[in-house]
């Protein structure tokens, strides 16, 4: 019986209106690879710094799976600087995704037939130089000239792409009709990989998909949230239970397909409120500890586990706390860690400062805070309702701001004992995708909050100033 593969693309639908956090993405990879996905494909690298983090840091979070990249063919050197993103991923794939239908290739790209074999050519060869497993991704192949589609499949092929995909991007195709292409192709190709992706416009994409597998296809794309594609878990159902009569199986791991499934359509659908300044997502907590033995390079490691991009002088820094600390403490957790860079990376001069802040809040009325901060001199206001006071002033600094940063994370504990005790706060910023982390520390957690908020915030502004 053979295997049949199956490429996740939840994370590169996902975008406009309905995309999901920078965290948000790494959680899902990872619970998708955990289920078994063969493949996981994301979106193109179109903003380098946001973008380009995140294919890097996707590169270390999946294990299993085949990570997916497509190349921006526009740019003369997208396939170059996606490679240089990807290349640390276990299992690698760049993908070259390009129209074979007349009305996409003269309404997108404005090439006749010849050109766009050309540009084929150029764009699979250039990919296949840097990476061992490259795809390529016939758009609209339904509405495409069947010799012209079956021309541009084995100019991909003759150039080294190891799978070749047929997308019904409109999709109009049937079953019967999706079963006889599949064969026709397979037959043709001869023992080349071939892929499908059905859209589900007239809702047949799961019959289309199972017919394809029933051609011989050897990889279907589909998704575990969204009802654009082919669903991931009626896919894996369908080889379960009827595997033996389509004469294959999928490597999914049914026992968990349920549960994951539901998690990924709880991240999907819990949308981010404009209400909140709070994202959207699980959390999944890193567990490590590190102690006085561990060198600078453990040290840079554990980091970039937490999700930071220290600079050189950066990680000198967190070093040095970090030994005095280890001195004295036979281990040093995630959390604690995370404090350490918190207090001792990007130590810049304040954009922004904070003069007061006033909270009202109660167990009968709505919390309101009226955060006053200063920028060059010149005062600024934000004044926002919110669930509960920390909420509040969160919102009333993005009101004066005028820009939301995803807050990935934000930690509050007791740094002392007794009735004056000290309350410590962090919070981790996402801005373009780098994390940024402030400390703040009061006798009161709001205001503890509120400084570690704008601690954070004025990283993020001096960087972003600099550049």
């Amino acid at each position: 019986m053979r295997t049949v593969t199956i490429s996740d693309v939840t994370i590169k639908n996902r975008a406009g209106e309905n995309a999901l956090s920078f965290r948000e993405k790494l959680e899902l990879s990872k619970l998708l690879d955990r289920l078994g996905v063969s493949a996981i494909e994301t979106g193109a690298i179109v903003d380098r710094r946001k973008d380009g983090l995140l294919v890097k840091s996707l590169s270390t979070a999946v294990k299993n799976a085949i990570l997916t990249v497509p190349v921006p063919v526009t740019e003369p050197d997208g396939a170059s600087y996606t490679w240089s993103c990807l290349k640390q991923a276990k299992s690698p794939r760049l993908q070259v995704s390009l129209p074979v239908s007349t009305v996409q290739m003269e309404y997108l790209y404005h090439k006749k037939p010849e050109a766009m074999l050309a540009l084929i050519e150029q764009k699979v060869k250039e990919c296949r130089a840097l990476c061992e497993d490259v795809e390529f991704s016939a758009e609209d192949a339904g509405r495409s000239e069947p010799e012209f589609l079956l021309r541009a499949l084995r100019c991909a092929a003759e150039q080294g792409a190891t799978t070749l995909t047929v997308c019904d991007t409109a999709g109009i195709m049937l079953p019967e009709e999706c079963r006889s292409a599949i064969r026709g192709l397979k037959e043709q190709l001869g023992g080349v990989r071939l892929g499908v992706r059905i859209s589900n416009t007239m809702y047949m994409a799961e019959p289309c998909a199972v017919a394809a597998i029933e051609a011989g296809v050897d990889e279907v794309k589909a998704a575990a949230y969204g009802s654009e594609t082919a669903s991931l878990e009626k896919l894996a159902t369908v080889l379960r239970t009827r595997g033996d009569t389509l004469g294959a199986t999928c490597p999914v791991r049914m026992t968990e397909l349920r549960r994951t499934v539901r998690q990924i359509e709880w991240l999907c659908r819990s949308e981010r409120s404009k209400s909140s300044p709070f994202d959207s997502g699980v959390r999944e907590e890193e567990d490590f500890t590190l102690n006085a033995h561990d060198d600078l390079a453990a040290v840079e490691k554990a980091a970039e586990r937490l999700g930071y991009e220290l600079s050189p002088e950066d990680l000198q820094r967190v070093y040095a706390s970090f030994s005095a600390v280890a001195a004295k403490k036979e281990r040093i957790s995630a959390k604690e860690l995370d404090v350490l860079i918190a207090t001792a990376a990007l130590q810049v001069p304040p954009t922004y400062r904070l003069e007061s802040y006033v909270i009202n809040a109660g167990n009968v009325i709505t919390a309101t805070s009226h955060v006053r901060l200063t920028r060059d001199g010149k005062v600024q206001d934000g004044v926002c309702v919110g669930d509960g006071p920390i909420d509040a002033s969160f919102l009333a600094i993005e009101q004066i701001t005028g820009t939301h940063y995803e807050l990935d994370d934000f930690q509050i504990r007791a740094v002392t004992e007794g009735r004056e005790a000290m309350g410590e706060a962090v919070v981790r910023l996402r801005s373009r995708g780098k994390l940024y982390s402030g400390r703040g520390i009061s006798t009161d957690i709001v205001g503890s909050s509120i400084m570690a908020y704008i601690n954070a915030l004025n990283k993020i502004v001096y960087e972003e100033t600099e550049q």
